[in-house]
């Protein structure tokens, strides 16, 4: 029987490669352009918001983000209270994401023309449903 977990940690290796090779003139990997984007799109949020938003522990996250805020990309500023930190994205950050997107965008057009639109289809339908799924507690009893 074959590892659903390894053949989609394969796939997954292979889809990211394809990204990190056409970000590379940018200066970025996906994970950077990832985080990035996401930041962009949710505004300063805490750890926590953005670790829910991309289904990441807290721990990884800040470890992933500390590249982010020594390039001066993004940044920590005071939360709702002393304790609390929001994640944004500086100036500089906006900058860097907005050069790199064009990249990211003929990442994602080989990446669809390679799979044509019907698999296309079927890719995002299955990759909803299990992450759908496996964001339900109730569905892993």
């Amino acid at each position: 029987m074959t590892c659903s977990c390894a053949l989609l940690r394969r796939a997954g290796r292979q889809v990211t490669n394809l990204y990190d090779e056409a970000l590379r003139p940018a200066g970025l990997k996906l994970s950077q352009y990832s985080l990035l984007a996401v930041i962009a799109r949710e505004g300063p949020e805490t750890l926590s918001v953005l670790a829910d938003h991309l289904d990441m522990d807290r721990t990884t996250l800040s470890r992933n983000l500390l590249a982010l805020e020594r390039a001066g990309w993004v940044e920590r500023t005071e939360g709702v209270d002393r304790r609390s930190r929001r994640i944004g994205l500086t100036r500089r950050g906006g900058v860097k994401l907005a050069a790199a997107r064009p990249y990211w965008t003929k990442a994602e057009v080989a990446f669809r023309e390679k799979l044509g639109s019907k698999d296309l289809k079927g890719l995002h339908e299955v990759v909803e449903t299990v992450l759908a799924t496996l964001h339900d507690p109730a569905s892993t009893s």
